[in-house]
């Protein structure tokens, strides 16, 4: 294991790495408000542990843009807001891109065969009005695709970049949208398969600017809109 991933590892599953992939989860999910205060010691008998790795979480997730730490105050939350949903949509449209495209390169007949097997079980599911599994298989056709790209530093960013729009996202699965976004989804690893690069990196730009559109004309914006507001 090269020193990188094995620091990757270790953060994840270290006590601090625990505490912070935990506030970040409900930061994202909406358990703690816009502008609502987070106190270490009442957090830290939630989660069973002292202070420390709770204060360490909390200069992590500051870096992450997620909370402001104020000094002699406290650390209270900043969330995601309407307009950082909007740049990460446009931000993920360019490197999801490159990546369909790195991946036309590197993606292995695993990857491939899971990628399909996930588009198929994607519309069966769509055809049962199954939306939990549709948002599973859509987190999970993502991954893959970030995986496949052969580049750690680019399949880091888009997965966290996945995971921050992920509670709006599963509101969009659950018009409409699921069963085209699996449509776009089989496209993309279409033109993967036949190692079409400039098709691939087309269709993944629009899937992310098309899923963007679609939360717009549907008022899927308005939960943040409304936190803001408060």
């Amino acid at each position: 294991m090269d020193r990188d991933l094995k620091q990757e590892v270790t953060d994840k599953y270290s006590l601090r790495g625990r505490v912070f992939n935990r506030l970040r989860e409900d930061i994202l999910n909406g358990k703690y408000k816009d502008k609502e205060e987070l106190k270490e010691v009442a957090i830290g008998e939630e989660l069973g542990v002292s202070r420390t790795p709770v204060r360490e979480a909390f200069r992590q997730l500051e870096l992450e843009g997620l909370i402001q730490i104020i000094p002699n105050k406290g650390a209270y939350v900043t969330g995601i807001k309407v307009k950082d949903i909007k740049d990460i949509y446009m931000i993920r449209s360019k490197l999801e891109g490159l990546c369909a495209r790195w991946a036309c390169e590197h993606i292995t007949e695993e990857q491939l065969e899971e990628m399909e097997e996930n588009i198929y079980l994607a519309e069966f599911h769509a055809t049962k009005g199954h939306m939990d599994q549709m948002a599973e298989l859509d987190n999970r056709f993502h991954n893959i695709l970030y995986e496949s790209c052969n580049s750690k530093m680019l399949e880091h960013l888009l997965k966290d970049y996945h995971q921050y729009v992920w509670r709006i996202r599963k509101q969009t699965l659950k018009s409409s949208r699921g069963a085209v976004s699996n449509g776009e989804h089989r496209l993309i690893m279409e033109a993967i398969k036949t190692k079409d690069p400039d098709k691939a990196e087309q269709l993944a730009n629009m899937h992310m600017i098309n899923a963007y559109d679609n939360m717009v004309k549907n008022g899927l914006l308005e939960m943040f809109s409304e936190q803001e507001e408060n």
